[in-house]
């Protein structure tokens, strides 16, 4: 009597994770349950790879990070491996940085897995949008500073300027732009013609990491002090008076009070 060997079928699923900004720490306990029983985990760039293991040794681990310049992973190709993965191997994680569904392009891939009648869920990320100014001690909006904060990205799919960045800038609200670092200066110019020279900023690169890196200076300011604390890309800008809040913002604030005495 031949015996017959069985291969396990396991029911093809997606979750789309939060990762957090940075810091492992920072993943939710339900985002590590999911993992944890990840048959499959597609990471981005921005994801901090000691969350990887979360997952099974045996679960396969496939890097589709994108980032400025490097489009060795286009959106289309990550949303044909998700299912592919899925219907091969059963739970796909998809580990993204931040929050999925801010900049993250998670509805994307939510509304791919459906068009294949694929079961999908999210478990939500700290975004890096409010954690990354907070862990500066940074509110994004304070009693008298701020009644609403914005967060834009600096740079649109055709490569320019946001047009909402414009019109953030005739607010008082707080402004976080996501990556604009590389447009930098053009995003201070919006501002001083709005005659906000003297406006807080500050710039935080990797946030809540051990390679983070701060600037803290005026729309005047920032640019040469980003240049000068040589800081690049993963970085957010921060910008409203929230920012005068930093502790190192006091010697900035006296400075200007001399220029104004004298």
């Amino acid at each position: 009597m031949e015996t017959q060997i069985k291969k396990e079928v396991k029911e093809p699923r997606i979750t789309l994770v939060g990762a957090g900004p940075g810091d492992a720490d920072l993943i939710t306990i339900k985002g590590i349950k999911a993992l944890k029983t990840a048959d499959v985990v597609l990471y981005d760039a921005l994801v901090n790879e000691e969350i990887l293991e979360f997952a099974p040794e045996d679960a396969v681990k496939v890097y589709v990070g994108k980032r400025s310049g490097d489009h060795s992973f286009s959106q289309d190709t990550i949303n044909k491996l998700m299912i592919d993965y899925a219907l091969n191997y059963g739970h796909v994680v998809r580990l993204k940085g931040g929050d999925p569904f801010v900049f993250g392009r998670g509805y994307e891939e939510l509304d791919h897995a459906a068009s294949f009648s694929i079961p999908a869920t999210v478990i939500p990320g700290i975004s890096s949008s409010i954690a990354v100014p907070g862990l500066q001690q940074i509110p994004v909006t304070h009693r008298g500073l701020s009644e609403s904060f914005w967060v834009v990205t600096g740079t649109t799919s055709n490569g320019k300027i946001s047009a909402d960045i414009y019109t953030a800038a005739q607010t008082n609200a707080t402004i976080v732009v996501l990556m604009g670092v590389h447009k930098l200066a053009e995003i201070t110019q919006i501002f001083k013609n709005q005659g906000k020279n003297r406006l807080p900023v500050a710039v935080i690169q990797s946030g809540s990491t051990e390679n983070e890196k701060v600037a803290i200076g005026t729309i005047d300011t920032i640019v040469e002090q980003v240049e000068e604390k040589k800081i690049s890309s993963p970085a957010l800008i921060v910008i409203g008076e929230v920012v005068s809040l930093h502790p190192s913002f006091q010697s900035i604030k006296e400075f200007y009070d001399i220029v104004a005495e004298g």
